[in-house]
């Protein structure tokens, strides 16, 4: 479990093409720090295990499922990272409850820039459109977010986006700083709604059933 909230930029340094799955060797001295064989650390948004580390790298194998439905598959040597250790028990939770569940992909459509922070704009599918809400909260590229703006849309029309705000800390401290028009990023929606949605959903039991009042 993770709270959204980027300890550090990492980078890649080894890519590991292992045929169904592909081995990662990440530099970031901040979440080494304390890392152990099977330590979870979100990767842009993707929870992946430590499966090897030293001083300030670890190596995380990255599935088949995780390369299908993530952008982690795009990386290559010298690419910059968002990490988060998972968050401890007891800690405040300054983001929002995040999985590191990755839930689809969407693509930066523009930024506007102003005087103390810019307005990203993000292709979304229609699927999980339906779980963002303005004021809201979405994970981008492991980021914790306030949704700004929700728009649905069809294919003609553009597609369903929504737009965020990033702050000069977030400017910074993540890749989101630096992402242009056209690059992927990984969307992790709010679980919350998920769980709502599948509540309400669900058909009630019946409350004639022979044994019940």
């Amino acid at each position: 479990m993770f709270t959204g909230l980027i300890e550090e930029k990492g980078t890649v340094t080894a890519v590991e093409d292992l045929g169904d799955s592909v081995r990662l060797t990440i530099r970031g001295a901040v979440v080494t720090s304390d890392a152990h064989h099977g330590d979870s650390i979100a990767v842009n948004g993707c929870c992946l295990t430590v499966m090897a580390q030293d001083a300030d790298t670890f190596g995380a194998d990255v599935m088949k499922e995780s390369l299908d439905k993530t952008s982690l598959g795009d990386l290559g040597v010298g690419d910059e990272v968002n990490l988060e250790r998972a968050t401890q028990a007891g800690a405040r939770l300054g983001g929002h409850i995040v999985q590191g569940h990755v839930d689809g992909t969407g693509h930066v459509l523009d930024r506007t820039p102003s005087e103390h922070w810019e307005v990203v704009r993000i292709s979304v599918p229609p699927e999980l459109a339906r779980y963002l809400v303005d004021k809201g909260s979405v994970t981008v590229d492991g980021t914790s977010l306030t949704v700004v703006e929700v728009v649905d849309g069809d294919a003609a029309a553009g597609g369903s986006w929504f737009s965020v705000s990033l702050i000069p800390t977030t400017l910074a401290d993540t890749t989101l700083g630096t992402k242009a028009p056209g690059d992927r990023v990984n969307l992790e929606v709010d679980i919350l709604a998920k769980y709502v949605e599948r509540l309400l959903g669900a058909p009630r039991e019946d409350s004639t059933k022979e044994g019940q009042p």
